[in-house]
């Protein structure tokens, strides 16, 4: 049977890029995105591939539980693969002068990926089987000027992560967190591009070799590991010291 797997915001460059590596292996997939335009143009490319598609905002969390059910409807009932892909960068100055802005980050970074993820795990639990996914960042492991509402929101979600997968992990249930560093996409446009952004299509690569290694927490690339360890590691008074890391 092929893999039936949900894509919740697929019109990401890098939720794209994942749906092509599934379609290339015989996956039947259901798409949830927000821009219908973007949701058209990648039913298109993919094709039979695609059983079904949504369009959802994902801060309407009262949503949340029927885009799952809708997708499940759509792939014959059961899920093997949920990813969760959507994100939202957002304003760091803004969010230390304006709530409204931080609650947005938070919305869409951490509160609105909880109430996906509390009908799939329920759905996997029930079934005993399966793989929950949920793209994370390297900006959670540590606060930094630069972007730290947005970390602290993907911090939480690591934490809310560990949890469900303590819950589920003996009930047959894989939870994988994709920690990934900076990616070479629309949501980083206007950010100065170096030597450690990615491309999209290496991570969704990496991405789908971790779900089937079933790694738990894996981070892409590869590299951000190390560097991360190293980050985590250097004591307060020394970070706030180190220009690199207080940028903003």
């Amino acid at each position: 049977m092929p893999e039936r797997v949900a894509i919740f915001g697929a019109t990401s460059a890098i939720a794209a890029e994942v749906a092509r590596v599934y379609a290339r292996r015989g996956a039947h997939l259901y798409l949830v995105g927000r821009d219908p335009g973007k949701l058209a143009r990648s039913r298109e490319a993919l094709g039979a591939a695609v059983v079904g598609s949504a369009t959802a905002d994902f801060t309407q969390m009262d949503r949340a539980a029927d885009c799952v059910s809708e997708a499940r409807a759509a792939l014959g009932g059961a899920l093997d693969v949920a990813l969760i892909a959507h994100g939202y960068l957002g304003d760091q100055l803004a969010s230390e002068a304006d709530v409204d802005e931080a609650r947005l980050i938070f919305d869409t970074n951490f509160t609105s990926v909880v109430a996906l993820i509390i009908p799939l795990a329920n759905h996997f639990e029930d079934r005993g089987a399966g793989h929950l996914a949920v793209i994370g960042s390297v900006a959670g492991d540590r606060g930094r000027p630069r972007n730290y509402t947005y970390g602290a929101a993907k911090g939480a979600l690591a934490v809310y992560l560990q949890g469900v997968r303590a819950r589920l992990g003996g009930r047959g249930v894989g939870v994988h967190l994709l920690k990934l560093g900076p990616v070479d996409t629309p949501m980083t446009v206007d950010h100065r591009k170096n030597v450690l952004f990615a491309q999209a299509p290496a991570v969704a690569a990496a991405i789908v070799a971790a779900i089937d290694r079933g790694q738990s927490e894996a981070y892409v690339p590869w590299f951000w590991r190390y560097i991360m360890a190293v980050v985590r590691a250097v004591p307060d008074a020394l970070f706030r010291r180190v220009r690199a890391l207080q940028a903003r």
